[in-house]
């Protein structure tokens, strides 16, 4: 039976049917089926959705959002334009660095290219870059988003899988800036192979000084979340909270670029994005639990475990199951659905459940890239204009740091689990 479920939601994903419906039709037909009480789907939905760490990703999701509505991105491009523009690779750095800096705001990779996304492509544009390079670059930078705190992804899988989300979340950093210097280090090779434009002059001290100061008030935003987490002053869902209050009040009072009307749009951006999430979570939820029924994490796991017990071995194969399921499922619903059945096994193997839950991610984030779903792709295209296969392939150079990343990712522990050691 549950074979039959299964794959009666990869038939009617591939028809094209919403992935919602997709996942709770089957589900709903099974519990009909079975001779189980109607209420009890109301009940697995609603039991879902009733949890506090959940309540983290509408907040985080309304950050990233005032943040692009108060024109507080602009403000961080600025100065990370200033600083890197000189450098082999010129406003493609800058591009990388403002990513990382917007990220510990937003927690989405998809935030990150529909917001400060739009201002860097438009300007390296303007400077003599091709679109599709931009849009790329965009692409392979905004990745970073779900992994440097805070990461709605991250949260949904503290939650799905019990792990402790601060320190899912702390795990984050090291890999983070890891990526981004590898991410750095090859824009600035591939540029000075193919001569790509930088500013004529490395910036004056005081041009540097006028932008950090006009920048500061939103890049300490990320350093209060990380900092009042790492010293235990609140939880994943108090911080967000506070970062929603500190952006309120430097949009407010500082770059006072947020209007009454641009706040109801914020507000609307975030009701509609959180909505799509949380339908997905209950339905996903109510697939769990049938999966559960008929045993099918007890039977991943023996047949996990039969192939290999030596945890590199099981990381690799599940790297290898991730990656495809990134092709075809979007984050939120292969971690709803997939990370239940990978977590048990390999943390039965030895694998520390926080490293895991880094590589899980990364995993996905790199999905967003690769084709058919890959909604990153899909949203460069729009905000690029240019065709989606164009896009797809100015992304694959950048598949060679997004790959050494993961593989670094995965055979290094100590990188992921050095700061959440601090913590325990």
């Amino acid at each position: 039976m549950a074979i039959i479920i299964i794959l009666s939601f990869m038939a009617m994903f591939i028809l094209g049917f919403p992935v919602v419906v997709a996942i709770a039709v089957p589900a709903l037909v099974y519990v009909i089926l079975a001779g189980f009480p109607m209420e009890l789907m109301a009940q697995r939905m609603t039991y879902a959705l009733d949890s506090f760490p959940l309540v983290a990703v509408p907040v985080f999701i309304f950050v990233g959002s005032l943040m692009n509505q108060a024109g507080i991105t602009g403000h961080i491009y600025r100065f990370a334009q200033t600083l890197g523009g000189r450098v082999p690779g010129g406003l493609a750095q800058v591009n990388v660095i403002g990513s990382l800096v917007f990220s510990g705001t937003s927690g989405s990779a998809l935030a990150d290219i529909s917001g400060l996304g739009r201002i860097q492509i438009k300007a390296m544009v303007q400077v003599g870059f091709s679109r599709a390079y931009s849009a790329a670059v965009t692409g392979a930078s905004a990745i970073v988003g779900p992994i440097f705190p805070p990461s709605i992804p991250l949260v949904i899988y503290g939650s799905v899988t019990s792990v402790s989300i601060v320190q899912l979340l702390v795990a984050g950093i090291l890999p983070a800036i890891m990526y981004t210097v590898l991410l750095m280090a090859f824009v600035a090779w591939f540029s000075v192979r193919h001569k790509h434009p930088r500013s004529a002059r490395w910036p004056t001290i005081r041009e540097v000084w006028t932008t950090f100061i006009k920048a500061l008030p939103a890049l300490l935003a990320p350093v209060l979340l990380v900092g009042g987490m790492l010293n235990g002053l609140f939880t994943p869902t108090e911080a967000a909270s506070v970062t929603v209050a500190y952006v309120l009040v430097i949009a407010l009072f500082i770059y006072r670029g947020l209007t009454w009307q641009r706040f109801r749009f914020a507000l609307f951006e975030t009701v509609k994005t959180t909505s799509a999430v949380l339908i997905i979570v209950s339905a996903a939820a109510l697939f769990g639990w049938v999966m559960a029924v008929e045993q099918l994490p007890q039977i991943f796991t023996r047949t996990l475990l039969s192939i290999s017990t030596e945890p590199l071995v099981l990381l690799l194969l599940v790297n290898v199951l991730l990656l495809l399921v990134g092709m075809f499922l979007d984050s939120t619903t292969a971690t709803l659905l997939v990370a239940p059945l990978v977590s048990a096994p390999l943390v039965m193997a030895g694998v520390d459940p926080v490293h895991l839950g880094i590589i899980f991610v990364f995993n996905l984030m790199i999905g967003l890239l690769t084709p058919p779903l890959g909604l990153a792709l899909f949203m460069l295209s729009d905000v690029a204009r240019i065709s989606m296969w164009t896009v797809l392939r100015a992304v694959m150079p950048f598949y060679i740091p997004l790959f050494l990343a993961l593989f670094i990712i995965t055979v290094w522990p100590d990188l992921t689990l050095w700061l959440p050691r601090m913590l325990r």
